[in-house]
């Protein structure tokens, strides 16, 4: 099997480029990371990514880590099944999207995983994840807004894959800490989009193992 996923359960980067490759529909191994157990500083795997962080994917010998930068690759390596759509400028927008994910969705999202599942629960401060609480929400308002169909890019692909990691975990952290309460947070569309998205075949499949329990 010529291509392997280097991947951590929960992590949104992994599960992106776990839906990548079922979309893709192209054979490849799971390798599941336990951060307990340090694998992820493994000298076999820092081989791979130097900097110590999932996800990373080896096709064929070639070795590339940082998450948008894989489903690029794949996009280009594997052109069967697009995850982007046809046209300059559709596809232009596409990857404007994903940018947007990742540099203000993600980045909102890291404020609260640093306050809620980095910080013991008896050192939590309520008020900074209350501030990290908001910020995640008006970039919820934001995509709302840029949710214009049923998918964000004519048909599902790179962009629903990219965003709906983030707001999974986000909403998981909410058994953790009820306080969260993400529903008003939660347009209609973003709710509808997150319900189809569920129904997919790729999601079910890639499901985080540890969250099923």
């Amino acid at each position: 099997m010529a291509i392997t996923l280097y991947y951590g359960s929960g992590s949104p980067y992994s599960w992106r480029v776990w839906l990548a490759l079922e979309h893709k529909s192209v054979p490849y191994e799971l390798k599941t990371l336990s951060f307990s157990a340090e694998e992820h500083l493994k000298p076999d795997f820092l081989a791979i990514n130097p900097r110590h962080k999932v996800p990373a994917l080896v096709d064929d010998g070639f070795a590339i880590y940082e998450s948008a930068a894989i489903v690029d690759y794949l996009e280009d390596a594997y052109p069967v099944h697009p995850l982007l759509p046809a046209g300059l400028r559709p596809r232009a927008t596409a990857r404007r999207m994903i940018r947007e994910a990742d540099n203000y969705l993600a980045v909102a999202l890291e404020k609260l995983v640093d306050n809620i599942l980095f910080t013991p629960k008896e050192k939590w401060d309520a008020a900074a994840i209350a501030t990290a609480r908001e910020g995640f929400a008006v970039e919820l308002g934001r995509f709302e807004n840029l949710l214009q169909g049923d998918w964000y890019a004519g048909a599902v692909g790179a962009v629903d894959y990219t965003v709906y990691p983030l707001i999974a975990l986000a909403r998981r952290m909410e058994l953790r800490c009820p306080e969260l309460n993400w529903k008003p947070a939660l347009g209609a569309r973003l709710t509808a989009w997150m319900e189809r998205f569920e129904a997919l075949p790729v999601c079910v499949k890639t499901w985080p193992p540890h969250w099923k329990s």
